[in-house]
Protein backbone atom coordinates (compact mmCIF):
# COMPACT_ATOMS: atom_id res chain seq x y z
CA UNK A 1 0.00 0.00 0.00
CA UNK A 2 1.57 2.98 -0.87
CA UNK A 3 2.76 4.90 2.38
CA UNK A 4 1.08 8.64 0.76
CA UNK A 5 -1.83 6.70 1.35
CA UNK A 6 -1.77 6.08 5.23
CA UNK A 7 -0.35 9.17 6.73
CA UNK A 8 -3.91 9.68 8.40
CA UNK A 9 -4.71 5.60 9.32
CA UNK A 10 -5.17 5.27 13.31
CA UNK A 11 -6.38 3.36 15.34
CA UNK A 12 -10.22 4.04 15.99
CA UNK A 13 -10.73 4.61 19.55
CA UNK A 14 -7.54 6.99 19.34
CA UNK A 15 -9.35 9.81 17.46
CA UNK A 16 -11.42 10.33 20.18
CA UNK A 17 -10.97 14.20 20.88
CA UNK A 18 -8.55 14.58 18.75
CA UNK A 19 -10.05 17.77 17.44
CA UNK A 20 -9.15 19.00 20.67
CA UNK A 21 -5.42 18.96 20.09
CA UNK A 22 -5.42 20.21 16.51
CA UNK A 23 -2.88 23.44 17.75
CA UNK A 24 -0.27 25.17 16.75
CA UNK A 25 3.14 23.20 16.82
CA UNK A 26 4.09 24.01 20.34
CA UNK A 27 7.05 25.93 19.97
CA UNK A 28 6.34 27.86 17.29
CA UNK A 29 3.35 28.97 14.97
CA UNK A 30 3.01 28.61 11.02
CA UNK A 31 4.24 31.91 10.25
CA UNK A 32 7.30 31.27 12.45
CA UNK A 33 7.81 28.09 11.18
CA UNK A 34 10.18 28.34 8.44
CA UNK A 35 12.31 30.90 10.18
CA UNK A 36 13.05 28.58 13.22
CA UNK A 37 14.86 25.86 11.05
CA UNK A 38 17.08 27.83 8.89
CA UNK A 39 19.32 24.43 8.97
CA UNK A 40 16.32 23.17 6.59
CA UNK A 41 15.97 24.70 3.11
CA UNK A 42 12.41 26.40 3.43
CA UNK A 43 9.14 25.25 3.38
CA UNK A 44 6.96 25.78 0.31
CA UNK A 45 2.93 26.84 1.02
CA UNK A 46 0.51 27.76 -1.24
CA UNK A 47 -1.43 30.84 -0.80
CA UNK A 48 -5.28 29.26 -1.18
CA UNK A 49 -3.84 25.83 0.39
CA UNK A 50 -0.77 24.38 1.82
CA UNK A 51 1.33 22.01 -0.30
CA UNK A 52 3.58 19.31 1.01
CA UNK A 53 6.71 20.46 1.80
CA UNK A 54 9.57 19.43 -0.38
CA UNK A 55 11.76 16.42 1.20
CA UNK A 56 15.09 17.36 2.61
CA UNK A 57 17.94 15.09 3.62
CA UNK A 58 16.90 14.72 7.48
CA UNK A 59 20.30 13.28 7.96
CA UNK A 60 21.80 16.59 7.48
CA UNK A 61 20.15 18.46 9.67
CA UNK A 62 19.43 15.53 13.01
CA UNK A 63 23.89 15.62 12.52
CA UNK A 64 23.99 19.13 13.27
CA UNK A 65 21.65 19.09 16.11
CA UNK A 66 23.89 16.58 17.65
CA UNK A 67 20.87 14.37 17.45
CA UNK A 68 22.42 11.44 14.54
CA UNK A 69 24.64 9.23 16.46
CA UNK A 70 24.89 5.98 13.77
CA UNK A 71 22.77 5.00 11.11
CA UNK A 72 22.83 1.58 9.23
CA UNK A 73 23.46 3.17 5.75
CA UNK A 74 24.76 6.67 4.44
CA UNK A 75 21.92 5.94 1.28
CA UNK A 76 19.21 7.32 4.27
CA UNK A 77 20.87 10.69 3.50
CA UNK A 78 20.12 10.50 -0.69
CA UNK A 79 17.09 8.90 -0.18
CA UNK A 80 15.75 11.47 2.13
CA UNK A 81 16.30 14.17 0.10
CA UNK A 82 14.36 12.03 -2.74
CA UNK A 83 11.06 10.98 -1.57
CA UNK A 84 8.83 10.98 1.23
CA UNK A 85 9.53 8.40 3.93
CA UNK A 86 7.28 7.20 7.08
CA UNK A 87 9.98 7.08 10.42
CA UNK A 88 8.49 5.47 13.54
CA UNK A 89 9.86 5.49 16.63
CA UNK A 90 8.47 3.14 19.93
CA UNK A 91 7.77 4.12 23.23
CA UNK A 92 7.39 1.38 25.70
CA UNK A 93 4.15 2.40 28.24
CA UNK A 94 5.98 1.83 31.33
CA UNK A 95 4.41 4.55 33.09
CA UNK A 96 1.41 6.87 32.71
CA UNK A 97 3.46 9.27 31.24
CA UNK A 98 6.67 9.96 28.87
CA UNK A 99 9.76 11.78 30.57
CA UNK A 100 12.31 14.14 29.49
CA UNK A 101 14.28 11.74 27.72
CA UNK A 102 11.64 10.40 25.76
CA UNK A 103 11.08 13.92 24.34
CA UNK A 104 14.54 13.41 22.22
CA UNK A 105 12.99 10.24 19.78
CA UNK A 106 10.02 13.23 19.82
CA UNK A 107 12.35 15.85 18.58
CA UNK A 108 13.82 13.31 16.18
CA UNK A 109 10.41 12.29 14.51
CA UNK A 110 9.71 16.13 14.92
CA UNK A 111 12.48 17.01 12.81
CA UNK A 112 11.97 13.86 10.10
CA UNK A 113 8.17 16.01 9.93
CA UNK A 114 9.79 19.28 9.08
CA UNK A 115 12.01 17.92 6.73
CA UNK A 116 9.08 16.34 4.72
CA UNK A 117 8.12 12.70 5.84
CA UNK A 118 6.05 11.24 7.83
CA UNK A 119 6.51 10.50 11.29
CA UNK A 120 4.92 6.92 12.62
CA UNK A 121 4.92 6.95 17.13
CA UNK A 122 4.64 3.10 18.08
CA UNK A 123 3.03 2.61 21.22
CA UNK A 124 4.19 -0.69 23.01
CA UNK A 125 0.63 -2.13 24.01
CA UNK A 126 2.40 -5.68 23.22
CA UNK A 127 6.31 -5.57 23.52
CA UNK A 128 4.81 -3.19 26.81
CA UNK A 129 3.77 -6.43 28.29
CA UNK A 130 6.99 -8.00 27.88
CA UNK A 131 9.79 -5.54 28.83
CA UNK A 132 12.95 -4.28 27.27
CA UNK A 133 16.06 -5.73 28.97
CA UNK A 134 18.68 -3.77 27.86
CA UNK A 135 19.94 -1.68 30.30
CA UNK A 136 18.10 -3.74 32.82
CA UNK A 137 19.97 -5.26 35.65
CA UNK A 138 16.64 -7.40 36.32
CA UNK A 139 13.46 -8.22 35.06
CA UNK A 140 11.04 -5.00 35.11
CA UNK A 141 8.01 -5.85 37.44
CA UNK A 142 4.88 -6.97 35.28
CA UNK A 143 2.28 -4.34 34.69
CA UNK A 144 -1.28 -5.62 34.92
CA UNK A 145 -3.41 -5.34 31.89
CA UNK A 146 -5.23 -1.97 33.09
CA UNK A 147 -2.36 -0.39 34.20
CA UNK A 148 -0.63 -0.37 30.86
CA UNK A 149 -3.96 0.49 28.71
CA UNK A 150 -3.94 3.67 31.19
CA UNK A 151 -0.01 4.67 30.19
CA UNK A 152 -0.88 3.44 26.43
CA UNK A 153 -4.03 6.32 26.88
CA UNK A 154 -1.37 9.16 28.48
CA UNK A 155 1.37 8.54 26.22
CA UNK A 156 -0.57 8.53 22.90
CA UNK A 157 -2.21 12.15 24.11
CA UNK A 158 1.11 13.64 24.81
CA UNK A 159 2.52 11.89 21.12
CA UNK A 160 -0.52 13.31 19.29
CA UNK A 161 -0.27 16.55 20.70
CA UNK A 162 3.62 17.70 20.32
CA UNK A 163 3.13 15.68 16.69
CA UNK A 164 0.57 17.95 15.91
CA UNK A 165 1.58 19.86 12.51
CA UNK A 166 0.02 23.91 12.42
CA UNK A 167 -2.53 24.16 10.54
CA UNK A 168 -1.47 25.62 7.11
CA UNK A 169 2.01 24.37 7.19
CA UNK A 170 0.95 21.40 4.39
CA UNK A 171 3.34 18.94 6.91
CA UNK A 172 2.65 15.36 6.79
CA UNK A 173 0.43 14.45 9.66
CA UNK A 174 1.48 11.56 12.38
CA UNK A 175 0.41 8.32 12.63
CA UNK A 176 0.41 6.90 15.55
CA UNK A 177 0.07 2.69 16.13
CA UNK A 178 -0.26 0.32 18.63
CA UNK A 179 1.81 -3.18 17.80
CA UNK A 180 -1.23 -5.02 20.34
CA UNK A 181 -3.07 -4.24 17.36
CA UNK A 182 -1.06 -6.94 15.40
CA UNK A 183 0.83 -9.28 18.51
CA UNK A 184 -2.86 -9.15 20.07
CA UNK A 185 -4.39 -12.20 17.99
CA UNK A 186 -1.40 -13.65 16.97
CA UNK A 187 -0.82 -16.94 18.80
CA UNK A 188 2.21 -18.96 19.99
CA UNK A 189 2.51 -21.45 17.10
CA UNK A 190 1.57 -18.00 14.22
CA UNK A 191 4.82 -16.38 16.02
CA UNK A 192 6.73 -19.12 15.97
CA UNK A 193 6.14 -20.42 12.55
CA UNK A 194 5.81 -17.22 10.67
CA UNK A 195 8.69 -15.14 12.77
CA UNK A 196 10.36 -17.35 14.80
CA UNK A 197 11.55 -19.70 12.01
CA UNK A 198 13.76 -16.43 10.97
CA UNK A 199 15.71 -15.55 14.04
CA UNK A 200 18.81 -16.76 14.58
CA UNK A 201 19.84 -17.82 18.38
CA UNK A 202 23.39 -17.22 17.92
CA UNK A 203 22.73 -13.51 16.35
CA UNK A 204 20.31 -13.13 19.92
CA UNK A 205 22.65 -14.34 22.42
CA UNK A 206 25.24 -12.01 21.30
CA UNK A 207 23.53 -8.95 22.40
CA UNK A 208 25.71 -7.66 25.28
CA UNK A 209 22.44 -6.87 26.71
CA UNK A 210 21.79 -10.27 27.05
CA UNK A 211 24.65 -12.01 28.07
CA UNK A 212 24.76 -10.02 30.96
CA UNK A 213 21.83 -10.71 31.83
CA UNK A 214 22.61 -14.43 31.61
CA UNK A 215 25.58 -13.62 33.46
CA UNK A 216 23.85 -12.07 36.66
CA UNK A 217 22.63 -13.79 39.71
CA UNK A 218 19.01 -13.47 38.05
CA UNK A 219 19.42 -14.45 34.58
CA UNK A 220 17.03 -13.68 31.73
CA UNK A 221 13.43 -15.14 31.35
CA UNK A 222 12.13 -16.29 27.69
CA UNK A 223 9.37 -13.58 27.70
CA UNK A 224 12.59 -10.73 27.87
CA UNK A 225 15.04 -13.17 25.62
CA UNK A 226 11.78 -12.56 22.69
CA UNK A 227 11.66 -9.00 23.18
CA UNK A 228 14.20 -8.00 20.56
CA UNK A 229 11.72 -9.98 18.47
CA UNK A 230 8.92 -8.35 19.10
CA UNK A 231 10.64 -5.17 18.40
CA UNK A 232 12.04 -6.72 14.90
CA UNK A 233 8.85 -7.69 13.60
CA UNK A 234 7.03 -4.35 14.39
CA UNK A 235 9.67 -2.86 11.55
CA UNK A 236 8.30 -5.94 9.32
CA UNK A 237 5.04 -5.14 9.86
CA UNK A 238 4.85 -1.82 9.54
CA UNK A 239 7.16 -2.00 6.29
CA UNK A 240 4.51 -4.25 4.81
CA UNK A 241 1.51 -3.08 6.28
CA UNK A 242 2.60 0.76 6.64
CA UNK A 243 5.15 1.39 4.22
CA UNK A 244 7.84 2.40 6.96
CA UNK A 245 11.51 2.49 5.92
CA UNK A 246 13.03 3.64 8.94
CA UNK A 247 13.54 3.02 12.48
CA UNK A 248 14.88 5.26 15.01
CA UNK A 249 15.94 4.71 18.98
CA UNK A 250 18.27 5.88 21.60
CA UNK A 251 22.07 4.63 21.20
CA UNK A 252 20.76 1.70 23.63
CA UNK A 253 18.35 0.50 21.11
CA UNK A 254 20.95 -0.40 18.57
CA UNK A 255 21.47 -3.99 18.86
CA UNK A 256 17.59 -3.97 18.77
CA UNK A 257 17.12 -1.84 15.37
CA UNK A 258 19.76 -4.06 13.81
CA UNK A 259 17.91 -6.90 14.98
CA UNK A 260 15.12 -5.30 12.90
CA UNK A 261 16.54 -4.91 9.40
CA UNK A 262 18.16 -8.26 10.39
CA UNK A 263 14.89 -10.03 10.60
CA UNK A 264 13.33 -7.58 7.76
CA UNK A 265 16.31 -8.84 5.45
CA UNK A 266 15.66 -12.55 6.44
CA UNK A 267 11.48 -12.52 6.04
CA UNK A 268 11.46 -10.12 2.68
CA UNK A 269 14.77 -10.04 1.26
CA UNK A 270 16.41 -7.17 -0.33
CA UNK A 271 19.28 -4.60 0.68
CA UNK A 272 17.57 -4.17 4.17
CA UNK A 273 21.04 -3.26 5.56
CA UNK A 274 24.47 -2.34 4.74
CA UNK A 275 28.05 -1.02 6.25
CA UNK A 276 27.32 0.63 9.34
CA UNK A 277 28.16 4.30 9.63
CA UNK A 278 27.63 7.36 11.59
CA UNK A 279 28.86 10.68 12.60
CA UNK A 280 30.57 9.52 15.55
CA UNK A 281 31.89 5.90 16.16
CA UNK A 282 29.34 4.07 14.64
CA UNK A 283 28.27 0.69 15.33
CA UNK A 284 31.31 0.34 17.53
CA UNK A 285 30.07 3.02 20.08
CA UNK A 286 27.45 0.80 20.87
CA UNK A 287 27.98 -2.21 23.79
CA UNK A 288 24.89 -3.98 22.87
CA UNK A 289 26.20 -5.09 19.70
CA UNK A 290 29.40 -7.59 19.10
CA UNK A 291 30.67 -7.94 16.12
CA UNK A 292 29.68 -11.04 14.55
CA UNK A 293 25.83 -9.61 14.92
CA UNK A 294 26.76 -6.53 13.66
CA UNK A 295 27.94 -7.97 10.31
CA UNK A 296 25.80 -10.05 10.19
CA UNK A 297 22.59 -7.93 10.69
CA UNK A 298 24.41 -5.11 8.41
CA UNK A 299 25.23 -7.33 5.56
CA UNK A 300 23.68 -6.66 2.05
CA UNK A 301 22.03 -9.31 0.60
CA UNK A 302 19.45 -10.11 -2.29
CA UNK A 303 16.63 -11.02 -2.15
CA UNK A 304 15.59 -14.42 -0.79
CA UNK A 305 13.72 -16.68 -2.68
CA UNK A 306 10.67 -18.15 -0.29
CA UNK A 307 11.75 -15.76 2.51
CA UNK A 308 8.65 -14.43 2.89
CA UNK A 309 8.40 -12.35 -0.22
CA UNK A 310 5.16 -13.87 -1.03
CA UNK A 311 3.34 -13.35 2.04
CA UNK A 312 -0.32 -12.94 2.81
CA UNK A 313 0.41 -9.34 3.99
CA UNK A 314 1.23 -7.50 1.41
CA UNK A 315 4.99 -8.29 1.61
CA UNK A 316 5.68 -8.66 -1.97
CA UNK A 317 7.46 -6.52 -3.88
CA UNK A 318 8.05 -4.66 -0.68
CA UNK A 319 11.68 -5.48 -0.36
CA UNK A 320 12.48 -3.60 -3.31
CA UNK A 321 13.66 -0.35 -1.56
CA UNK A 322 16.04 -0.50 1.45
CA UNK A 323 14.84 0.17 5.02
CA UNK A 324 16.76 1.96 7.52
CA UNK A 325 17.77 2.22 11.53
CA UNK A 326 19.19 5.63 12.79
CA UNK A 327 19.87 5.89 16.50
CA UNK A 328 20.24 9.53 18.54
CA UNK A 329 22.54 9.87 21.37
CA UNK A 330 21.43 9.14 25.04
CA UNK A 331 20.57 12.90 26.85
CA UNK A 332 23.77 12.94 29.11
CA UNK A 333 25.07 15.58 31.25
CA UNK A 334 28.80 17.14 30.99
CA UNK A 335 29.79 14.86 33.70
CA UNK A 336 28.52 12.10 31.77
CA UNK A 337 24.82 11.14 34.09
CA UNK A 338 22.31 11.37 32.43
CA UNK A 339 19.49 14.72 31.94
CA UNK A 340 16.11 14.26 33.23
CA UNK A 341 16.57 13.23 36.88
CA UNK A 342 15.09 15.58 39.68
CA UNK A 343 15.14 15.29 42.86
CA UNK A 344 11.90 13.97 43.26
CA UNK A 345 12.34 11.47 39.88
CA UNK A 346 11.69 11.47 37.07
CA UNK A 347 10.95 14.92 34.46
CA UNK A 348 7.65 13.72 33.21
CA UNK A 349 5.90 15.52 30.08
CA UNK A 350 2.84 15.36 31.55
CA UNK A 351 1.36 18.24 33.37
CA UNK A 352 -0.61 15.82 36.11
CA UNK A 353 2.51 14.13 37.15
CA UNK A 354 4.69 17.18 37.10
CA UNK A 355 3.38 20.79 36.35
CA UNK A 356 4.98 23.19 33.85
CA UNK A 357 6.82 25.19 36.62
CA UNK A 358 8.66 22.71 37.62
CA UNK A 359 9.33 21.64 33.95
CA UNK A 360 10.10 24.91 33.61
CA UNK A 361 12.25 25.48 36.77
CA UNK A 362 14.78 21.78 36.16
CA UNK A 363 15.61 23.28 32.24
CA UNK A 364 16.43 26.84 33.98
CA UNK A 365 18.97 24.94 36.12
CA UNK A 366 21.32 23.57 33.16
CA UNK A 367 24.30 24.09 33.69
CA UNK A 368 26.57 26.34 31.31
CA UNK A 369 28.68 23.12 30.25
CA UNK A 370 25.27 21.85 29.06
CA UNK A 371 23.15 24.53 27.97
CA UNK A 372 24.15 24.70 24.33
CA UNK A 373 24.32 21.78 23.83
CA UNK A 374 20.51 21.12 24.82
CA UNK A 375 19.32 24.39 23.27
CA UNK A 376 20.83 22.24 19.96
CA UNK A 377 19.28 19.04 20.65
CA UNK A 378 15.87 20.20 22.79
CA UNK A 379 14.56 23.34 20.69
CA UNK A 380 13.67 23.89 17.11
CA UNK A 381 16.14 27.57 17.62
CA UNK A 382 17.95 28.00 14.17
CA UNK A 383 21.84 26.57 14.61
CA UNK A 384 22.33 30.66 14.05
CA UNK A 385 20.68 32.03 17.13
CA UNK A 386 22.10 29.19 19.12
CA UNK A 387 25.63 30.29 17.70
CA UNK A 388 24.70 33.98 18.61
CA UNK A 389 23.49 32.94 22.27
CA UNK A 390 26.69 30.41 22.39
CA UNK A 391 29.36 33.60 21.80
CA UNK A 392 26.93 35.88 23.97
CA UNK A 393 27.86 33.84 26.98
CA UNK A 394 31.34 34.42 26.55
CA UNK A 395 30.84 38.37 26.28
CA UNK A 396 31.40 40.48 28.68
CA UNK A 397 28.42 41.89 30.28
CA UNK A 398 26.43 38.39 29.66
CA UNK A 399 23.45 38.37 31.96
CA UNK A 400 23.77 35.20 34.42
CA UNK A 401 21.17 32.29 33.14
CA UNK A 402 19.95 34.06 30.29
CA UNK A 403 21.27 31.10 27.86
CA UNK A 404 19.02 28.52 30.77
CA UNK A 405 16.20 31.00 30.50
CA UNK A 406 15.96 30.43 26.31
CA UNK A 407 15.99 26.62 26.63
CA UNK A 408 13.41 26.54 29.81
CA UNK A 409 11.16 28.63 26.94
CA UNK A 410 11.69 26.88 24.24
CA UNK A 411 10.92 23.55 25.72
CA UNK A 412 8.27 24.37 28.35
CA UNK A 413 6.20 26.24 25.30
CA UNK A 414 6.95 22.98 22.93
CA UNK A 415 5.84 20.59 26.06
CA UNK A 416 3.05 22.47 27.71
CA UNK A 417 1.89 24.73 25.17
CA UNK A 418 2.21 29.11 25.31
CA UNK A 419 -0.73 29.09 28.10
CA UNK A 420 1.68 26.16 30.05
CA UNK A 421 4.69 28.32 29.72
CA UNK A 422 2.98 31.64 31.10
CA UNK A 423 2.27 29.69 33.87
CA UNK A 424 5.20 28.98 34.50
CA UNK A 425 6.85 32.58 34.28
CA UNK A 426 4.27 33.69 36.30
CA UNK A 427 4.57 31.31 39.07
CA UNK A 428 8.62 32.00 38.58
CA UNK A 429 8.27 35.74 39.27
CA UNK A 430 5.54 35.40 42.25
CA UNK A 431 8.55 32.89 44.11
CA UNK A 432 11.21 35.83 43.13
CA UNK A 433 12.69 37.62 45.61
CA UNK A 434 10.87 41.07 46.46
CA UNK A 435 8.38 39.74 43.37
CA UNK A 436 4.87 41.85 43.07
CA UNK A 437 3.52 39.94 40.46
CA UNK A 438 -0.71 40.08 41.29
CA UNK A 439 -0.83 36.38 41.97
CA UNK A 440 -3.99 33.49 41.27
CA UNK A 441 -4.81 30.15 42.12
CA UNK A 442 -3.31 29.09 39.49
CA UNK A 443 0.08 30.30 39.99
CA UNK A 444 0.25 29.46 43.87
CA UNK A 445 -1.08 25.79 42.92
CA UNK A 446 2.33 25.66 40.50
CA UNK A 447 4.16 26.88 42.93
CA UNK A 448 3.02 24.45 46.21
CA UNK A 449 5.85 21.73 46.00
CA UNK A 450 8.69 24.72 45.68
CA UNK A 451 7.64 26.86 48.77
CA UNK A 452 7.11 25.65 52.35
CA UNK A 453 3.28 25.12 52.97
CA UNK A 454 0.75 25.39 55.91
CA UNK A 455 -2.70 24.63 56.58
CA UNK A 456 -4.95 26.22 59.45
CA UNK A 457 -8.67 26.01 59.84
CA UNK A 458 -10.87 28.88 58.02
CA UNK A 459 -11.72 30.00 61.42
CA UNK A 460 -7.99 30.59 62.02
CA UNK A 461 -6.97 32.49 59.00
CA UNK A 462 -10.03 34.85 57.88
CA UNK A 463 -10.69 37.60 60.75
CA UNK A 464 -7.50 36.58 62.64
CA UNK A 465 -4.13 39.08 62.85
CA UNK A 466 -1.56 38.57 60.57
CA UNK A 467 1.21 38.52 63.14
CA UNK A 468 -1.15 35.76 64.87
CA UNK A 469 -1.01 33.23 61.81
CA UNK A 470 2.76 34.17 60.71
CA UNK A 471 3.94 33.00 64.39
CA UNK A 472 1.45 29.84 64.35
CA UNK A 473 3.08 29.02 60.85
CA UNK A 474 6.45 29.16 62.36
CA UNK A 475 7.67 32.13 60.08
CA UNK A 476 8.29 34.46 62.99
CA UNK A 477 9.49 33.29 66.71
CA UNK A 478 7.10 35.55 67.81
CA UNK A 479 3.66 38.02 67.32
CA UNK A 480 6.66 40.71 68.40
CA UNK A 481 9.00 39.80 65.77
CA UNK A 482 6.21 39.85 63.20
CA UNK A 483 4.55 43.28 64.41
CA UNK A 484 8.52 44.77 64.07
CA UNK A 485 9.17 43.10 60.70
CA UNK A 486 5.72 44.86 59.59
CA UNK A 487 7.05 47.65 60.87
CA UNK A 488 9.97 47.69 58.53
CA UNK A 489 7.87 47.02 55.44
CA UNK A 490 9.15 43.41 54.97
CA UNK A 491 5.76 41.86 55.36
CA UNK A 492 3.86 40.66 51.79
CA UNK A 493 0.33 38.80 51.66
CA UNK A 494 -0.18 38.10 48.15
CA UNK A 495 3.15 39.80 47.09
CA UNK A 496 0.85 42.62 48.75
CA UNK A 497 2.93 44.86 50.87
CA UNK A 498 1.26 45.04 54.64
CA UNK A 499 1.87 48.36 56.76
CA UNK A 500 -0.50 48.04 59.99
CA UNK A 501 0.76 46.13 62.56
CA UNK A 502 -2.72 44.88 63.64
CA UNK A 503 -3.31 43.89 59.79
CA UNK A 504 -6.48 41.06 59.99
CA UNK A 505 -7.08 38.52 57.32
CA UNK A 506 -9.72 38.84 55.57
CA UNK A 507 -12.22 36.87 52.68
CA UNK A 508 -10.46 38.69 50.25
CA UNK A 509 -7.24 37.56 50.68
CA UNK A 510 -7.75 33.92 50.35
CA UNK A 511 -7.29 33.08 46.74
CA UNK A 512 -9.91 31.33 45.40
CA UNK A 513 -11.34 30.87 48.41
CA UNK A 514 -8.09 28.82 49.53
CA UNK A 515 -5.02 30.05 49.64
CA UNK A 516 -2.71 32.55 50.86
CA UNK A 517 0.92 33.51 50.09
CA UNK A 518 2.73 35.68 52.81
CA UNK A 519 6.66 36.52 52.33
CA UNK A 520 8.92 37.56 55.20
CA UNK A 521 11.65 39.43 53.79
CA UNK A 522 12.40 38.47 50.42
CA UNK A 523 12.73 34.68 50.21
CA UNK A 524 11.39 33.50 53.36
CA UNK A 525 7.46 32.78 51.81
CA UNK A 526 5.23 30.29 52.93
CA UNK A 527 1.29 29.01 51.24
CA UNK A 528 -0.92 28.70 53.20
CA UNK A 529 -4.20 26.45 53.27
CA UNK A 530 -7.08 26.63 53.93
CA UNK A 531 -7.66 23.09 56.02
Amino acid sequence: MPARLLVGVARPHALEGLSSLRQPWRSLGASSLRAAATDVEPLQQGSAAATAPQVQDVCAVLRSRGLLQDVTSPDLATISSQEQLLAYCGFDPTAESLHLGNLLGIMVLAWFQRCGHTPVALLGGATGRVGDPSGKSAERPVLSEELIERNVKGIELTLRTLLQPPPGSGLPEPLVLNNLDWFGGMGLLTFLREIGKYARVGTMLAKESVRKRMESESGISYTEFTYQLLQGYDFVHMRRQYGVRVQVGGSDQWGNILAGTDLMRRMMGGPEAADACGPSSSSSSNSDTSGSEASDAAAPTGTQQGAGAGSSDGSEGAAADPCFGLTFPLLLKADGSKFGKSEGGAVWLNADMLGPYQFYQFLFKTADADVIKFLRMLTFLPLEEVASIETAMQAPGYAANTAQRRLAEEVTRFVHGEQGLQQALKATQALAPGAVTKLDADSLEAIAGDAPSASLPRDRLVGALLADVMAAVGMQPSKAAVRRMIKGGGVRVNNERIEDELHMLSEEDLIDSRLVLIAAGKKNKMLVRVA
